[in-house]
C-alpha cells in the first residue's frame, strides 16, 4: 500500500526508475558523468515540483486517501511520550473508530481524540472505516468533561469520511449525540486544539471539531459531504465526483479564506506520506504553540473567543424587498 502510486505520480515514478537503472549501469560502465547524473536530478527536481504545484482538487482528495497516510494512532505514537487509552462510552460499548486517552506531548498533558481508519483490511474493519456511532461520540464527550474537570487542553484530530449512516446507529441517536457534543464543545471551560488530518466529512467530522484553533493540513479537506455524495445528489453521476471536488471548495486554502481554519500545516511535496517524520514535527510545534497561548486566556475570555470564532462563519448578504 506504501508503494501505491496515484495517477498524477506514474511521470514522476517511471523518471526516477529511469535515473536509478542508469545510475545502476554507470557503476558498471562509467558510461555517464556525474554532472550528467545531477543533471538528470535536477529535472527530476523540476518535474516534482511542476506536477505537485498543478494539483487538481481531486487529485488532492487522493492524496488525502492514500493508504500510507498517518493516521490519528501515528500522530499519537510520534507525538506523545506516553499515551493511556481510556475506553468505552459507559453507556453502551467501545466505539473502535475513536481513540481516546491521556497523552503527553513535549512535557505537557493533553487529552487526546482521534478519528482512526485503519490502515488495512483487517483493521478497516476494526474501526469501521473510521465512521463513528453513537457511542464514539459520547466516549469522546466523557473524555472531554475529564479534561474540563482536571483543567486538561483538549487535542482532536479528525479523519473521518462521515459519521456510521446505518440503522442501528440512528437507532442508538446519531443525530443526538452529535447535536450534544457540538453543544457541549462550545462551552467546554478548557483549551481545545483541533488537527484536521486527513477526511473531514459532515457532521461525522464536526461532533469533534469545536474548538479555539483549528488547523488543517494541506492536502486534507473538510466538507458537508464527500465529492461522490455531491455529485450524487447534484448530477445523480457519481463519476462528477471531479466537478463536485472543485465546486465544493473544500481545501485548505478555500477554507482559511472563508474563516473556517486558522492555520493551514504544510506537507511535503506530495503529501504527508512521502515525510511523515516532517509532518508530526509541524504538527507537534503548531499544537504546543497555540497550547501555551490558549493557557494565558482567562475561562471567560477563552468561552468568548470560541463563540466569536464560530459567530464569524460563513458569508452572508441582506437585500431589501423590491417595491
Amino acid at each position: 500500500m506504501k508503494d501505491k502510486i496515484l495517477d498524477h505520480e506514474k511521470q514522476i515514478r517511471d523518471y526516477e526508475k529511469t535515473i536509478s537503472q542508469l545510475k545502476e549501469q554507470n557503476r558498471v560502465n562509467g558510461i555517464l558523468t556525474d554532472e550528467e547524473i545531477v543533471k538528470f536530478e535536477k529535472k527530476l527536481e523540476n518535474l516534482k515540483k511542476q506536477v505537485y504545484s498543478q494539483l487538481s482538487p481531486w487529485e488532492r482528495v487522493m492524496i488525502c486517501r492514500h493508504a500510507a497516510r498517518p493516521r490519528s494512532i501515528d500522530y499519537i505514537k510520534h507525538l506523545c511520550e506516553s499515551f493511556e487509552e481510556i475506553f468505552g462510552d459507559r453507556l453502551f460499548r467501545d466505539d473502535h473508530s475513536i481513540v481516546t486517552g491521556v497523552g503527553i506531548i513535549g512535557g505537557q498533558k493533553f487529552i487526546i481524540l482521534g478519528q482512526e481508519k485503519g490502515c488495512d483490511t483487517d483493521s478497516r474493519l476494526f474501526r469501521n472505516f473510521g465512521m463513528p456511532h453513537p457511542e464514539g461520540y459520547r466516549k469522546a464527550l466523557r473524555v472531554m468533561k475529564l479534561a474540563e474537570k482536571f483543567s486538561l487542553p483538549v487535542l482532536s484530530f479528525l479523519d473521518t469520511p462521515g459519521a456510521y449512516p446505518g440503522l442501528t446507529a440512528e437507532e442508538r441517536g446519531q443525530g443526538p449525540a452529535i447535536a450534544t457534543n457540538l453543544f457541549e464543545m462550545a462551552r467546554l471551560k478548557t483549551p481545545v486544539i483541533i488537527i484536521l488530518i486527513g477526511e473531514g466529512c459532515s457532521g461525522g467530522a464536526l461532533g469533534m471539531g469545536v474548538g479555539d484553533v483549528i488547523a488543517m493540513l494541506e492536502h486534507a479537506y473538510y466538507a458537508v459531504i464527500t465529492p461522490e455524495g455531491c455529485a450524487s445528489i447534484l448530477w445523480h453521476d457519481t463519476c462528477k465526483n471531479k466537478e463536485a471536488a472543485k465546486a465544493l471548495k473544500m481545501h485548505a486554502e478555500d477554507l482559511l479564506e472563508f474563516g473556517i481554519i486558522d492555520k493551514i500545516l504544510e506537507e511535503p511535496p506530495g503529501g504527508a506520506h512521502h515525510d511523515p517524520k516532517r509532518v508530526y514535527e509541524n504538527v507537534k510545534r503548531f499544537v504546543l504553540k497555540q497550547c501555551q497561548i490558549l493557557k494565558k486566556m482567562t475561562t471567560e475570555e477563552l468561552l468568548e473567543h470560541r463563540y466569536q470564532k464560530f459567530r464569524k462563519m460563513g458569508v452572508f448578504g441582506v437585500s431589501s424587498a423590491s417595491q
